[in-house]
């Protein structure tokens, strides 16, 4: 699991080439938050949990950094409706981009 910050925007990924899984983030419309926005898990690797493990990996950075997290991808907005335990303490719905084109 690797994370690239790429300044103002950022990826979690696992794998490489065509068995990439990512999730990708950026900043959100209110302060002190980040919004994920896009999970993706080739075919071949789904059912693995790998999606699971690319959003604990990015809900830690975004702790570690003292952010929120808007859950504006399907499956992240799944998963923490299906985990309010683990995740309702990060999660925030303010859905406006900010800087996004």
């Amino acid at each position: 699991m690797v994370h690239e910050d790429q300044g103002r925007t950022g990826v979690f990924a696992y794998g490489e080439g065509d068995d990439r899984a990512e999730l990708t983030y950026a900043p959100a419309g209110i302060q002190n938050s980040l919004i994920f926005d896009h999970t993706y898990v080739p075919e071949r690797l789904r059912g693995q949990g790998i999606a699971e493990k690319l959003v604990d990996h990015a809900v830690a950075f975004a702790r570690s950094e003292g952010k929120t997290v808007v859950p504006a991808c399907s499956y992240v907005r799944a998963l923490f409706d299906r985990h309010p335990e683990r995740y309702g303490d990060i999660r925030t719905e303010e859905e406006k981009p900010v800087g996004r084109i």
